[in-house]
């Protein structure tokens, strides 16, 4: 149940790379509908520009014209037809309709069907991120909730109709959450839903379930860990640094949780320890994404003054500012 995690570079308009977990893909096509091939095939994907949620559809490539038959596939079921229509609950038509008005573009029609179906857990679901994108955080969190407490019908739906929507949540400034309708994406939508509205303690306890659900998706370790650093003191310290127990530099996710330990390392006195985690962190910087390797490396510049390796402090602001001259006081902890 864990969360698929990717980040995006442009090639050239209408083309990008989608770098994940699973491999490296390449998609084809303007914002908001794309032909993607990747290591699980090829797809179809169709969305609206800029919210982050959008379809895919497999492909049979092994016969020819597959692409052109999955597509229309998709759609098809997306309008319902008339006969199939005198049979199909008043919800569920509802929700159909909804996902064509996203597969449309349009956002304010999709929305307006999704609360007519917002008792089926899949409308709900995605009601609650359209508004959240809206910021009706009041009415997103009743319709996350309502997801949460149905959540083993998260999904149904959408199989039914081969819809796959995801979501994308951005759970730190360096790392973004895709997720799909189920407990674990849903909890985390309404954890960044209660920390927008400045409900620390709520999402903490959001957040606490959530590990009960997925203990060893580093995504919700890294999650928890940052809320802990924010609320501070020597019991949230510790807890950081026991989720990061036996953390290896694997991902950004992974060297995202160990920067984290680093802080509370740091916080705590433990220098050494501090420094040692964020070297770790820094020792593959491939597929990285840049701002983390720099908040990586900033935070291990403060480290070494702490420590009193000032030529190697300065090393790493200088590193820092040749790459970006306006980050944080790099320019004026060189220049003072």
């Amino acid at each position: 149940m864990g969360f698929r995690f990717w980040r995006r570079f442009t090639i050239v308009p209408g083309i990008t790379l989608n770098l994940s977990k699973s491999g490296g893909s390449l998609s084809f096509g303007p914002r908001g509908a794309k032909f993607t091939i990747g290591p699980r095939g090829s797809r179809v994907t169709a969305g609206i520009p800029g919210t982050g949620l959008f379809y895919t559809k497999a492909l049979n490539t092994k016969r020819g014209g597959g692409r052109l038959q999955n597509v229309v596939s998709t759609e098809s079921k997306l309008s319902l037809g008339f006969f199939k229509r005198l049979v199909t609950p008043d919800d569920e038509e509802a929700l159909i309709d909804g996902c064509r008005a996203l597969f449309e573009e349009r956002e304010d029609d999709a929305l307006r069907y999704f609360r007519q179906a917002r008792h089926i857990p899949d409308a709900a679901w995605i009601a609650g991120y359209l508004c959240f994108r809206k910021e009706l955080l009041d009415e997103a969190e009743r319709h996350f909730e309502f997801a949460v407490s149905h959540h083993d019908s998260l999904g149904k739906l959408f199989s039914k109709y081969d819809i796959a929507p995801v979501m994308t949540l951005p759970v730190t400034e360096e790392v973004t959450a895709v997720v799909s309708p189920g407990l674990p994406g849903t909890l985390l939508a309404l954890v960044e839903l209660l920390q927008v509205q400045g409900r620390d303690r709520e999402a903490m306890q959001k957040l606490e379930r959530l590990q009960s659900v997925a203990p060893d998706d580093v995504m919700v370790r890294v999650s928890l860990a940052e809320l802990l650093l924010e609320q501070e003191g020597d019991d949230h310290f510790h807890r950081v640094v026991q989720l990061a127990e036996g953390v290896e530099n694997e991902s950004d996710m992974h060297a995202a949780l160990l920067f984290y330990k680093a802080r509370a390392l740091r916080a705590q006195g433990l220098l050494t320890a501090a420094r040692s985690a964020l070297t770790q962190a820094l020792r593959r910087t491939k597929d990285r994404s840049e701002a983390l390797l720099k908040a990586v490396r900033y935070e291990r510049a403060m480290v070494y003054g702490q420590l009193g390796h000032n030529s190697r402090m300065r090393s790493d602001l200088e590193k820092l500012y040749a790459e970006d001259p306006d980050y944080e006081d790099v320019a004026a902890r060189l220049m003072g």
